[in-house]
């Protein structure tokens, strides 16, 4: 018996220094290469100064065109990101900052998110696990969270989880400094379809405080970066209109731009702009904030 034992520990052992190794080994190659995502060019980049960061999910991914911006000698970059609350927005801002990069302008779109009944979205969160023990400011954001159980804290159980996003494909890519597609147009997707039923009813959600949108303002006000948080434009077959209204019975700073556009063929859906849209969109930011 003893000896069954001794060999079921040496397998065990075996088995958790190979993790180790893998880990490490994973590690290492996504610290190779800021050219892959928006999180790695985050992270593995050189500090710069930025004149503008755009944070927030689709509606700041798709309608905000940072060609425009950086046609206007606006430094740019859109780190918004499919699905992203306002836990990964303030995660990045965090360590861009962690990076001493010198940001002058945040534009923050923060209008659907604060209806969000989840913290944060699993599948923009995982694109932080890579380099969960080379920052503790990426431990410190997941530390609290009732799901940040012991399967992060275990050898290379991240890549095994999020084998499809993070593991051996992607861990190669990662280090042979492959170009992803993320980057391209200063991280700006433009959509080119719209869709002729044009819906989204908000009649039934409510806006909420939110500690990650707080966390945002402290971070800007305490490195003198000026914040424009902003509602961006959804179609006019919305329901439930007055959810924007109510954001700023709340948080009465954020700029309400929901019915500047209306047309429903600036829609790709009831809440992303084409891109046709998305440029008219920019152009609207432009003038109102940055061409004074």
């Amino acid at each position: 018996m003893k000896k069954f034992l001794f060999f079921l520990s040496k397998i065990f052992a075996i088995i958790i220094l190979l993790a180790v190794v893998l880990d490490v080994v994973y590690t290492k190659a996504y610290l190779q290469t800021n050219k892959r995502g928006k999180i790695g060019y985050v992270y593995n980049s050189k500090p710069k100064t930025i004149d503008i960061v755009i944070l927030g999910s689709s509606r700041a991914y798709y309608h905000l065109v940072t060609p425009i911006f950086l046609k206007e000698g606006f430094n740019t970059f859109n780190y918004g990101m499919e699905g992203s609350k306002l836990f990964e927005s303030d995660l990045i801002l965090k360590l861009l900052l962690a990076k001493e990069n010198k940001i002058k302008n945040v534009i923050l779109e923060v209008d659907l998110s604060l209806s969000s009944e989840t913290e944060y979205s699993e599948a923009n969160a995982l694109k932080f696990m890579p380099y969960f023990w080379d920052s503790k400011i990426i431990r410190d954001q997941f530390e609290h969270l009732p799901e940040n159980n012991i399967e992060y804290f275990l050898p290379y159980y991240r890549f095994m989880k999020y084998e499809t996003k993070l593991g051996f494909r992607e861990m190669l890519s990662n280090a042979v400094d492959k170009k992803g597609s993320d980057q391209n147009d200063g991280g700006y997707l433009g959509l080119f379809y719209s869709n002729p039923e044009l819906k989204l009813d908000l009649s039934n959600v409510e806006p909420r405080r939110n500690k990650y949108y707080e966390e945002i303002k402290s971070l800007c006000k305490k490195n003198d970066i000026n914040l424009i948080a902003i509602m961006t434009p959804v179609c006019k077959n919305t329901k439930g209109m007055d959810y924007f209204q109510k954001i700023n019975k709340i948080y009465p700073e954020i700029h309400n731009y929901e019915d500047v556009i209306v047309e429903d063929k600036y829609f790709s859906s009831c809440a992303h702009l084409t891109d046709e849209g998305a440029k008219i969109f920019t152009a609207r930011i432009l003038k109102d904030f940055f061409n004074k």
